[in-house]
């Protein structure tokens, strides 16, 4: 027996063909958007989708727009045998694999842009980072219009800006936030953890141990700050090299809080060991 074996398109109109056609007999569509580098927190998004929709669409497109100019674009991993064999195992329906051409056309110049929940927390560390991220979602979603698009809630910042922007332009796909993955050691999985060397990847447990013990810190409704700032140096104790933030905001709308009050919260870092720049966060209150 050979290697399992999904369908792959990598063109708008064959994508939105066969879509049609699932639409004519009924099917409910689900849409997993990922930049490949394939886990098991990406097959987790596919297996959920599956339970909620009768056709599963994966997108794998390492998205250009979203990388600044002295990040990891060109050495982000790029697996797409492996990947495929993953989405196959997982039952995915259908693998969309769009090129950087098909994505961006010559002239193309319309950018999507969510201004209040991008501008803090990594929106601040990586300027244009959002409007790349909410431009190719939104093109892939008028590209699919799937009923529903699932992500991960480790991108938390990515996941509010993205229901936002879906609402605000009246996209009709419900977006659903699906919960982190984590090893067996409570480590996020990430595709950048590929990055890590053996002590590094050690190293990088300081992340949710150091979440873990803030918010159980902040559990008494004391002023976040110091909290805040112990966890920062616990990092850099840790092994990290440097700490982008470690903030207290609101769950919905990602304003800081000066503490854990009646309304849902989260605990969201972001941290850099080596040149792996890692997210993670929790709920709190």
């Amino acid at each position: 027996m050979g290697n399992p074996v999904i369908p792959t398109i990598r063109d708008i109109e064959g994508l939105r063909t066969q879509v049609r056609a699932w639409r004519s007999q009924g099917l409910r569509i689900g849409f997993v958007p990922t930049m490949g580098a394939l886990h098991d927190g990406h097959i987790t998004l596919v297996r959920t989708a599956k339970q909620r929709c009768d056709r599963v669409v994966v997108s794998i497109f390492v998205n250009p727009t979203q990388f600044g100019p002295n990040e990891d674009f060109d050495a982000y991993p790029r697996t797409e045998e492996a990947d495929l064999e993953k989405l196959a195992s997982a039952h995915a329906d259908l693998a969309y694999l769009p090129t950087v051409a098909i994505m961006y056309p010559p002239g193309a110049s319309t950018m999507v842009n969510v201004t209040g929940l991008t501008e803090g927390l990594c929106g601040a560390a990586r300027p244009g980072h959002f409007q790349g991220v909410t431009t190719v979602v939104t093109k892939l979603l008028l590209q699919v219009l799937p009923d529903a698009a699932f992500f991960g809630e480790k991108d938390y910042q990515q996941l509010k800006t993205i229901a936002r922007m879906a609402r605000d332009l009246d996209i009709p796909t419900e977006i659903v936030g699906v919960p982190t993955v984590r090893e067996a050691d409570g480590l996020a999985l990430s595709s950048r953890n590929v990055y890590l060397t053996p002590s590094q990847r050690q190293q990088a447990l300081a992340t949710p141990r150091t979440l873990n013990a803030v918010a159980a810190r902040l559990a008494d409704g004391s002023d976040a700050g110091p909290h805040l700032a112990w966890g920062q140096a616990e990092l850099l104790r840790g092994g990290f090299d440097s700490v982008d933030y470690l903030e207290l905001c609101d769950a919905e709308d990602l304003t800081p809080l000066a503490h854990i009050g009646g309304r849902p919260a989260r605990l969201i870092v972001a941290a850099r060991i080596g040149k792996t720049r890692l997210l993670d966060n929790i709920a709190v209150g």
